[in-house]
């Protein structure tokens, strides 16, 4: 299980001050990926064009490039602003599979200044129902103290 004090305190600590919205992503997707061999495969999508998001930074396996937020998991979190956790993504009605290894997931939008919808962060799992409501909560809680201002 994740020590998500340890984790907010890391990225606290390398994020002070930082306003580029790729650059903290990048330190994100890093710090996250790491902290929990949960973690299969974690990185961000943005918001590049209405309805449609584009893969920004991530570590692990590749990812699919471009997602419309009428699609996956990542498009629910998008279209809805209301975090997705998929127990078993086989079950879930239109999964975009990017990666066959996949288990599960949770997909947690990002929003910046006056609730701006900036993106999504995408966690999957090769574990089943890896997810759950503290990693939702302790999450977006990171998520908005890092972008709530930018």
């Amino acid at each position: 299980m994740n020590d998500y004090d340890a984790l907010r305190a890391r990225i606290r600590a390398l994020t002070d001050g930082e306003t580029d919205e790729v650059a903290l992503m990048a330190t994100l997707a890093c710090e996250i990926h790491h902290s929990d061999e949960r973690f299969d495969w974690t990185g961000f999508y943005r918001v590049v064009a209405p309805e449609l998001l584009k893969i920004g930074p991530y570590q692990g396996g590749h990812g699919c490039l471009v997602i419309p937020f009428s699609r996956g998991v990542c498009g629910a979190a998008a279209r809805t602003g209301e975090v997705q956790i998929v127990a078993d993504v086989d079950a879930f009605p239109g999964h975009i599979a990017c990666a066959s290894s996949t288990r599960s997931e949770i997909v947690l939008p990002v929003f910046g200044k006056g609730g701006r919808l900036i993106g999504v962060l995408d966690i999957d799992s090769d574990r089943p129902d890896a997810f759950d409501a503290e990693d939702a909560t302790r999450m977006a809680a990171i998520l908005e103290e890092v972008f709530d201002g930018i």
